[in-house]
């Protein structure tokens, strides 16, 4: 095995950890965007629901603490650091502190398994961006390819999603459709990218996992941001919840699949938004948990590690198309011209 890595260092989003971060937070997150104060303190309200608490920080110690004992238990054995995009510990503090330790080295895991710019490259100059800030001293670090279609991620999300069609009443089984969600992303964005059609194979590699056919499952959007005038990925959850209602179905099962834990917005765009849309209209919603820290999906974390350490390992890869690159063409994901208007803002 190749010792070309060093450390593995997990890149997140970041969010508030109380009520007083939340707008240090949001203005972080939209730093140097033209976005109205009125919308940001729309935004800020969200977090009054859950006092001011993302848990996705919390998320993110805990598949830290699993994937250590992963790799204790298995290898490589290398320390592991974490660095956030818009919240402490914030990823320019985390590469000087791995320069500080000695660190020449690093792969990288991000906490996204779908290709696009908010999810891949976005991700890839915020690294670049850190590295300018720490200077000379800072850490190479390359990037663990996207896994969508990764035997053991359908392996946990069919899993989670298992559990939840268990919970639906016998007599409701058979009328209850399943409703994927993911982040909906600019149309411009989609255009230039994979998401759609990774996500589409996730969701058929799931439902073809519990046995259930094309006819009753969909992929639908939530959280979706910017001027109604633009167009976004669609249908949107909330209309779609709308559209089975008019058609007297009486409930849907709902997997997160485009989202790795549950945080803010899987919370508040389902379990508030969604399910009190649905208790208005009579319907039932049962709600799948993303993959978090299922054993299979720290499994395949550690199986992405030693991919990029030991050349000669299979990329494990299933269904219709192949394992995704290591390394990201230079013209991969490119970034759209996002207007001014309601930020995307994740957890």
């Amino acid at each position: 095995m190749s010792t070309a890595y060093d450390a593995i260092l997990v890149v997140g989003f970041g969010g508030p950890e109380k009520m007083s971060d939340v707008m240090p937070f949001l203005e972080n997150v939209l730093r140097g965007r033209n976005v109205p104060q009125a919308r940001m303190l729309e935004v800020a309200a969200h977090y009054e629901h859950f006092n001011g608490v993302s848990p996705i920080n919390g998320q993110m110690r805990d598949l830290i603490a699993a994937l250590k004992v992963e790799l204790e238990q298995h290898g490589p054995r290398l320390p592991i650091y974490w660095g956030n995009r818009n919240w402490t510990p914030l990823l320019t503090d985390t590469l000087r502190e791995m320069a500080d330790h000695g660190v020449r080295r690093a792969l990288a895991y991000v906490v996204s398994g779908y290709s696009s710019y908010s999810g891949c490259r976005q991700y890839r100059e915020d690294i670049q961006r850190a590295q300018q800030g720490v200077g000379d001293s800072a850490p190479a670090v390359d990037k663990i390819r996207v896994f969508y279609n990764h035997p053991r991620f359908i392996t946990a999300t069919a899993d989670r999603l298992r559990t939840t069609l268990s919970q639906v009443p016998p007599e409701l089984r058979d009328q209850c459709p399943l409703v994927f969600t993911a982040h909906s992303i600019p149309s411009s964005m989609a255009n230039g990218c994979s998401y759609e059609q990774q996500l589409l194979e996730t969701c058929r590699l799931t439902a073809d996992a519990v046995g259930i056919p094309a006819s009753r499952w969909q992929l639908v959007y939530q959280s979706r941001s910017g001027r109604p005038e633009d167009p976004w990925l669609a249908p949107d959850i909330l209309d779609h919840i709308r559209a089975l209602a008019a058609s007297h179905t009486p409930g849907l099962v709902v997997m997160p699949v485009g989202f790795l834990s549950d945080h803010m917005e899987v919370l508040y765009d389902l379990d508030y938004e969604a399910l009190h849309l649905c208790e208005s209209l009579g319907m039932k919603l049962f709600r799948a948990s993303t993959v978090g820290v299922h054993p299979e999906f720290v499994t395949m974390i550690r199986e992405l590690i030693v991919e990029r350490l030991a050349e000669s390992t299979e990329r494990c890869a299933i269904g219709r198309y192949p394992a995704n690159h290591d390394v990201c063409p230079i013209d991969c994901c490119p970034s759209p011209q996002r207007p001014a208007g309601r930020p995307a803002v994740r957890p």
